[in-house]
C-alpha cells in the first residue's frame, strides 16, 4: 500500500512512473517533471510515486531525487557533516529511531517557521526583537529533549536509578548518543545563525 503522509482529508494526487523515467499526474492527465513535483510539495499538494508497470511505491525515492536536483542548483540546505552523519546510521540500531526524531525536529522547525519569517523582516526594519529568538530556542531544545524520551521513556528513571545508586560513577559512553547530541546541535545551529544575523544589524 503507499506510503502517504499531510491531511488525511487531502486528496492524494497519483504520480506515474514510466520506464522512460517520465512522470505522469493522473489528477491532470499530463506529464510532470521533478520541478513541478517540488512546486506542488512546496504547495502543500500530497501525492504519492508509484512504478507505472508494478504499481510498486517509490515516493521516497522520488523525494530524494527532487532533493539531490535541489542541492545541485546552488542551494545547499544539508550540511556535508550532517550528510555523513545520516549515512552512518544506515545499518545501525539507531537506525529506525532516527527517522522520528528528525521529523519531530523539523515539525518543531516549522512551527516557528512564521515567526522567524516575521522576525527576518522586521530586521531590514530596524526592529530586534532578540527575546523572541531566544525563547523560541529554549523551546526548540526542550521539543528536542521531549522526543528523546518519546523514543527512550526508560532512559531518564534509569538515569536517576543509577545515580542515586554510585553518585560518583561516571556515564557509560556511547558514541552513538554523541552523534544524536551532534544532530541536535546542526539543527540548533539553524537558530543560533538567525539571532546572529540579528544582533550584527543592531
Amino acid at each position: 500500500m503507499p506510503e502517504q503522509d499531510g491531511d488525511a482529508k487531502s486528496p492524494v494526487i497519483t504520480i506515474k512512473k514510466y520506464a522512460n523515467r517520465r512522470l505522469y499526474n493522473t489528477a491532470t492527465s499530463s506529464y510532470v517533471t521533478l520541478d513541478h513535483l517540488a512546486e506542488m510539495v512546496k504547495e502543500g499538494a500530497v501525492f504519492v510515486v508509484t512504478d507505472a508497470k508494478t504499481g510498486e511505491d517509490i515516493t521516497r525515492s522520488v523525494l530524494t531525487q527532487i532533493i539531490v536536483e535541489q542541492e545541485a542548483k546552488g542551494q545547499n540546505l544539508l550540511p556535508i557533516k550532517f550528510l555523513r552523519q545520516i549515512i552512518g546510521f544506515y545499518g545501525d540500531s539507531l537506525g529506525g529511531v532516527l527517522p522520528r526524531y528528525l521529523e519531530h525536529s523539523m515539525d518543531s522547525f516549522s512551527q516557528h517557521e512564521s515567526d522567524m519569517r516575521n522576525i527576518m523582516q522586521n530586521t531590514f526594519k530596524g526592529l530586534v526583537p532578540m527575546e523572541r529568538m531566544e525563547e523560541m530556542g529554549k523551546q526548540n531544545v526542550a521539543l528536542f529533549e521531549n522526543a528523546m524520551k518519546m523514543f527512550n521513556p526508560f532512559a531518564q528513571v534509569d538515569r536517576s536509578a543509577d545515580a542515586a545508586a554510585s553518585p560518583a560513577r561516571p556515564a557509560p559512553e556511547s558514541g552513538k548518543s554523541e552523534d544524536i547530541d551532534e544532530l541536535k546541535t546542526q539543527l540548533n545551529a539553524m537558530q543560533a545563525q538567525l539571532a546572529k544575523l540579528v544582533k550584527d544589524r543592531e
